[in-house]
């Protein structure tokens, strides 16, 4: 008998499929092996403690993020109807344009400049900036919806918590991300307020953006979907696990107690949509690579 193999997927079903199976076979590597080295790599790029080649190394951070990022990406890939792709393209387009914007005229963030490179660059824009920032607002979105159960049909409740709950996730990214160096705020006034190195300019400009944002994958996907989707699909918020691992350990070494303390919080709404459960933190019996 010939030597057995496997056929590769040939429709976008089987696609799908095959990156579930993917995925949920390697719940911890993805969601708590990469946060927690993403995490000691990062702080110890900047304290120093890395030979130059390793330091923010621009591959590596871009390759963890999207490792990290792939349970919400696998998740949702099937639902990626024609008005879902156009909201995903317009918040894209958005995501550059605001970008651009920001680091050219201060608005509506606050002037800031990048001390990290994230990658290629046009005009100082990172190519990888829509990787970072539309799964933000899609693992706010996607929690809001379990924890508010019936009340997600409302839509000005629906929008109004999911707005909040993004900015909540930058309350946790930006003064992590600040005290690693990836952005520095500058011509700030002597009276600024700050927020662990961050303006208060910089929250109100995220107001802005999560509201468009929010707006834009709202329209662009089905809820009734989604929520079907979520029932049957145990991983699809392990990104946000990732989230919680890696920026609240950032937090908590640069001593940032109230980012900790919110990203807590987000690690309490997982434990009630019974995401934190016994399958994620099961030790692999090999790693990927020794398979």
């Amino acid at each position: 008998m010939g030597e057995y193999r496997p056929r590769l997927p040939r429709t976008r079903r089987e696609v799908e499929h095959a990156l579930d199976r993917l995925v949920r076979e390697n719940r911890f590597t993805i969601s708590v092996f990469f946060p927690l080295n993403g995490a000691v790599l990062l702080v110890a790029s900047a304290m120093g403690w890395l030979p130059e080649p390793l330091v923010f190394n621009a591959f590596l951070i871009l390759l963890g993020t999207l490792v990290m990022r792939s349970p919400l990406i696998v998740g949702v890939l099937p639902l990626v109807t024609r008005p879902a792709a156009l909201g995903i393209g317009a918040l894209t387009a958005y995501a550059y344009a605001i970008e651009y914007t920001g680091i050219t005229t201060g608005w509506p963030y606050g002037w800031f400049e990048y001390g990290v490179e994230l990658g290629p660059t046009v005009a100082g824009v990172p190519i990888g900036l829509p990787v970072f920032f539309i799964p933000l607002v899609m693992n706010a979105y996607l929690l809001c919806l379990l924890l508010l159960g019936d009340r997600a049909r409302h839509t000005a409740t629906r929008l109004g918590v999911v707005i909040a709950t993004v900015l909540a996730m930058d309350v946790v990214l930006d003064p992590g991300a600040v005290a690693l160096g990836f952005w520095e705020y500058y011509r700030l006034g002597p009276d600024a307020l700050l927020f662990y190195g961050v303006p208060l300019s910089n929250y109100a400009g995220w107001v802005v953006s999560a509201t468009i944002a929010v707006v834009l994958l709202d329209w662009g996907f089905d809820r009734d979907a989604l929520l079907a989707r979520l029932d049957r699909t145990e991983f699809m918020l392990d990104d946000l696990v990732s989230f919680v691992i890696l920026w609240g350990g950032i937090n908590l070494w640069f001593g940032n107690v109230v980012p900790v303390l919110v990203a807590g919080l987000f690690g309490i709404g997982l434990l009630r949509t019974e995401r934190f459960d016994s399958q994620l933190f099961k030790l692999p019996r090999s790693l990927p690579w020794q398979s």
